[in-house]
C-alpha cells in the first residue's frame, strides 16, 4: 500500500489556547477544504475566534512577507492572543460592515466597474474627450502655469512651465450630483442684531469665539438687524470665504456663515451627527438635484461622448441586469480583455443577486447585506484555491428565497478547493455545514467556550442552547390584534417603487417583506420615517472610538456621575474617564500604547491606575459602597438591581439599564469599550437608545441581524411590548419567526430592481399562506408546516 505523502497530511487548522476577548483557551480542529460553520448566541466569542484569532494570524503572516518599507503603509496588526496556530492558510475577509457613507462614493467605484467603464469610453467614446478621469466625477478640470526654479548641476535654472488636467466633475455640485440650497430663516432671525442673538444655528453664540470674531471683524454692524445690512454686509455675513484677520492682537480666521457650516456639519455623514444637529440639518438645508448635470455628477463634456448613442451617465443609471446586456452588444476586438473583465464584473452581480442595483447608487445607501454581497463580487470566479474564505452571516439581508443561491454560492466556493469559514444564525444557513463549531454556553463573560464540535445531526443530538433551538418554528399567532388607525402611503416612488399605495395599519405589528431589492427600504424610509412621531432604527454601525462603551453611548455615565458629584460633593467632571478623573498616567485609557513603527504596536496596562482608567483620588469617592470603577465594571443586570433602591437608588439610570436588559445585553458590562462589541450586540444598544425616544411609531430594519435563534423569541417579545404599551411596530424583515408572529404583512415583488416595487400581498400571515401567491408566502408555509 503507498504511503500518503506527507504533504497531505496537512488538512486541518489547529487551533490551541486562543483568549481574544473573552474566548477561554479554546481550542478546535477545523477541516481544511470544508464548510464549516460557526454557531452560537451573540457575543458568545464566534467573531473572536474566525476573525479575531484565524484570519488576524493568517493576515499578519502574510504582511510579514513583504519588505520592512512595504509594511510600513500596511495596517500593523499585533499576533492575537494564542499558544499554537497550525495549517493557517491564506485567507480572504467579507465581512458585514456598511461601506463607507462619502456622498461620492457609489457601487461603481467600490467596485471596478466604473474604472473599467471609464477606459472603455475613453477609447471608444465618440467624439473623444480624453483620458479615463475625463469620464470621473471625482476628477476636476484643472490648468496653470508658471515658472518652476530648479537646480541641474549646480547650476539655478528657471523655466516655464503650463499643465492642464481634464476631468469630468460637474463644477457646479463638484461630483455630488446635488447642491445644497439652505434656508436662511432657519439660520437667522432677521428682525434681531446679532448682538441680540439673531443666530439660530446650534453652537453659534455670541458669548464664545464666534461672537468675538463677528463683533471684531468689522465687515457689518452687530448692532444692526440682519433685514436692514446692505448687500455686501449680508454677502459677507452668509458667504465671505475664510479670511484671516486680526481682533485684539490675536491672528483669527472669519468665514462666512454657510461655508463653515458646509466645513463643520455637511462634511459628516448625517447617521453620525448629534440629534440637535441632525434635526437643524434636516430643518435648515434642502438637498436638491444639480441642475447642471441633472444628478449624473459628471460636466457637459463628459455626457457629449458616446458608444452607440450610450454615455457614461446612461450606462451607469442603468439597471445592472440591463446594462450586463449592453456590454455583451459591444463587439470591439482592440478592447477585448476589458470588455471581458468588466462583463464577468457584472455577470457576478447578476449571479449573487443584485442585479437590481445600478452603478451610480450611492455605496452609503446599501443595507449591510447588500453591502456584504457587493464585496464578494470580486471573489467569485477567482482562479485561486485552498484559500480560507471567512464570511460573516452572509445571509443578512437575505429574503429566504435568495438564501437558497448564497447557500449554492459558498458550495461552490468549497467545491474548488477553498476552506470556507461561515458565522451564521439562520437553520437554513447551517444546514449546509460538513462540519459545525457550537460556541457558548452564554454571552459575554458566560461564553467563549466549544461547546460542540461535529456534524449538524451531532448538534441537534446535542443539548447546546443552538441545538435545542435549530428545529425552533415560530407558530402563527391565534388571532391578530386589531388596527387602531392608518398611516396612509400614496404614490410613493422612490428609487423603484412604482406609484405604490399603501395603508400602514397603526397599534399593530407591522413586517414588511419581499426579496432582496423590492423596494421595503424605499417605501418605509422613504414615504414613512420622516413623518413627525416616526422613530426609525436603522442599520447603520455604531461609530465609537475605544473610549466608547456602553454607558457613554446611551447616556447613562450622566445621571451615574451627577449621582456621585452629589452624594460627595464635588463635581461631576471627575466621575469620567475622558476629563478631569482621568488617570493622568494614560490619560484615561486604562492601556499605555507604545507605537513600533512597522511592527506592531503594544498595549500594555497602565501600571498607576491598574487599568481602572481612573485617577486614584477618585476611587475614594463612592455611592452605597462602589467606586466609579466598580460600577463600570458591573454587568446590566447588576446594575439594574443596584440602581433600582436603597442607597443605590437613581431612577434615570434604572430606566436606561431596563432597557438594555429588555433587547437582552443583561450580560454587558457597563464600560466595556463599544469596539469589542459584536455586529449583533451594536444593534441591540442602538435599539436600547431608540427605545427611550418619544415616538408612537418604530421602525426597526432587520433587528434580527446578527441574533441566535434563542434570542428571537425574546426580541418577539420586546416587539410585543412596544404594541401593548401602545406604540406601533412597523419591521422591515426576512427572518419567517417574525413574519409568523405578526399582525399584517405587507410584501413587496415580485422581483428586485424593476421587477419589483409593487405591492404584492396585504393582509394577515394566515392569509398569505393560504394564499401562496408570493414567494414569500411559499417559503412561509414551508417554514410553519415543517
Amino acid at each position: 500500500m503507498e504511503r500518503t505523502h506527507a504533504a497531505d497530511s496537512h488538512d486541518l487548522i489547529r487551533v490551541h489556547g486562543a483568549r481574544v476577548n473573552n474566548l477561554k483557551d479554546v481550542s478546535v480542529e477545523i477541516p481544511k477544504r470544508r464548510l464549516t460553520v460557526f454557531t452560537g448566541v451573540s457575543g458568545s466569542g464566534k467573531s473572536s475566534l474566525v476573525f479575531g484569532t484565524i484570519a488576524a494570524e493568517s493576515q499578519r503572516m502574510i504582511n510579514e512577507t513583504y519588505s520592512a518599507f512595504v509594511q510600513g503603509f500596511m495596517p500593523t496588526l499585533a499576533r492575537p492572543e494564542v499558544d499554537v496556530l497550525e495549517g493557517l492558510t491564506t485567507a480572504i475577509l467579507v465581512d458585514q460592515e456598511r461601506m463607507g457613507a462619502d456622498p461620492r462614493s457609489t457601487v461603481g467605484t467600490a467596485t471596478d466597474a466604473n474604472a473599467m467603464l471609464r477606459i472603455l469610453f475613453s477609447r471608444l467614446g465618440d467624439p473623444h474627450i480624453g483620458s479615463p478621469q475625463a469620464y470621473s466625477f471625482n476628477v476636476a478640470s484643472i490648468s496653470g502655469a508658471g515658472a518652476v526654479t530648479m537646480e541641474k548641476g549646480g547650476v539655478t535654472t528657471k523655466e516655464r512651465r503650463s499643465f492642464s488636467i481634464t476631468g469630468g466633475m460637474c463644477p457646479r455640485c463638484e461630483g455630488r450630483g446635488a447642491v445644497t440650497d439652505f434656508d436662511l430663516s432657519a439660520l437667522y432671525d432677521d428682525s434681531k442684531s446679532l448682538n441680540e442673538g439673531a443666530l439660530t444655528i446650534p453652537g453659534y453664540s455670541m458669548e464664545g469665539w464666534f461672537g468675538r470674531i463677528f463683533r471684531g471683524c468689522g465687515y457689518f454692524d452687530p448692532d444692526k438687524p440682519i433685514k436692514k445690512y446692505t448687500k455686501r454686509e449680508l454677502n459677507d455675513l452668509l458667504y465671505k470665504e475664510p479670511t484671516k484677520i486680526k481682533v485684539d492682537g490675536i491672528n483669527l480666521t472669519y468665514s462666512g456663515i454657510i461655508p463653515s457650516i458646509q466645513k463643520s456639519f455637511l462634511a459628516k455623514d448625517r447617521e453620525a451627527m448629534q440629534p440637535h444637529i441632525r434635526a437643524f440639518v434636516d430643518r435648515a438645508i434642502t438637498f436638491t438635484t444639480c441642475p447642471d448635470c441633472d444628478g449624473t455628477r459628471l460636466n457637459e463634456g463628459a455626457r457629449s461622448s458616446k458608444i452607440k448613442g450610450v454615455n457614461i451617465a446612461d450606462a451607469c443609471e442603468m439597471q445592472i441586469s440591463d446594462l450586463a446586456e449592453w456590454v455583451r452588444g459591444l463587439d470591439e476586438p482592440s478592447v477585448a480583455p476589458l470588455l471581458a473583465k468588466l462583463q464577468h464584473t457584472l455577470d457576478s452581480f447578476i449571479e449573487i443577486g443584485l442585479g437590481y442595483l445600478s452603478l451610480d447608487r450611492p455605496a452609503g445607501t446599501l443595507s449591510g447585506g447588500e453591502a456584504q454581497r457587493t464585496k464578494m463580487i470580486r471573489h467569485l470566479g477567482s482562479s485561486l484555491t485552498d484559500v480560507t474564505y471567512v464570511f460573516d452571516e452572509p445571509t443578512i439581508g437575505l429574503h429566504p428565497h435568495d438564501i437558497q443561491r448564497m447557500n449554492k454560492l459558498l458550495l461552490e466556493l468549497r467545491d474548488k478547493g477553498n476552506t470556507v469559514l461561515v458565522v451564521e444564525h439562520k437553520p437554513e444557513a447551517i444546514a449546509i455545514a460538513d462540519h459545525v463549531v457550537d460556541l457558548g454556553p452564554r454571552a459575554g463573560s458566560a461564553g467563549g467556550e466549544v461547546v460542540f464540535e461535529g456534524t449538524l445531526d451531532g448538534l441537534r443530538a446535542s443539548g447546546t442552547l443552538t441545538g435545542r433551538h435549530l428545529d425552533d418554528r415560530a407558530a402563527l399567532k391565534p388571532d391578530v390584534r386589531k388596527p387602531s388607525g392608518h398611516l396612509p402611503v400614496r404614490g410613493a416612488n422612490s428609487h423603484n417603487l412604482q406609484n405604490v399605495d399603501v395603508d400602514v395599519p397603526l397599534g399593530v405589528l407591522v413586517v414588511v417583506t419581499g426579496v432582496a431589492g423590492s423596494g421595503k427600504s424605499s417605501l418605509i424610509h422613504g414615504s414613512v420615517a420622516g413623518r413627525d412621531g416616526v422613530v426609525a432604527v436603522g442599520q447603520g454601525a455604531i461609530k465609537g472610538s475605544r473610549r466608547s462603551n456602553p454607558a457613554t453611548y446611551t447616556g447613562l455615565l450622566d445621571p451615574i456621575r451627577k449621582q456621585f458629584a452629589k452624594v460627595n460633593a464635588v463635581k461631576p467632571a471627575l466621575f469620567s474617564a475622558n476629563s478631569e478623573g482621568a488617570c493622568p498616567n494614560c490619560n484615561g485609557n486604562g492601556v499605555i500604547y507604545t507605537d513600533l513603527g512597522m511592527m506592531a504596536g503594544v498595549a500594555t496596562p497602565c501600571e498607576v491606575c491598574e487599568g481602572r482608567r481612573f485617577d486614584a483620588s477618585v476611587l475614594d469617592y463612592k455611592v452605597a459602597g462602589k467606586d466609579i470603577s466598580e460600577v463600570l465594571a458591573m454587568p446590566v443586570s447588576e446594575a439594574v438591581e443596584f440602581f433600582a433602591a436603597g442607597d443605590g437608588r437613581n431612577p434615570a439610570a434604572h430606566k436606561i439599564l431596563e432597557r438594555l436588559a429588555d433587547v437582552g445585553l443583561g450580560y454587558l458590562t457597563l464600560g466595556q469599550p463599544l469596539t469589542t462589541l459584536s455586529g449583533g450586540e451594536r444593534q441591540r444598544v442602538k435599539l436600547a437608545v431608540h427605545m427611550g425616544e418619544k415616538g408612537g411609531v418604530f421602525i426597526l430594519d432587520e433587528p434580527t441581524t446578527g441574533l441566535h435563534l434563542a434570542d428571537v423569541e425574546q426580541l418577539l417579545g420586546l416587539l410585543d411590548r412596544l404594541v401593548d404599551a401602545g406604540r406601533s411596530v412597523i419591521v422591515i424583515e426576512h427572518h419567517q419567526a417574525v413574519m409568523a408572529h405578526a399582525d399584517w404583512i405587507i410584501d413587496l415583488g415580485p422581483g428586485a430592481g424593476h421587477d419589483g416595487g409593487r405591492v404584492v400581498f396585504e393582509g394577515t400571515p394566515a392569509d398569505l399562506i393560504a394564499a401562496r401567491s408570493t414567494l414569500t408566502g411559499e417559503h412561509l408555509a414551508g417554514y410553519v408546516k415543517s
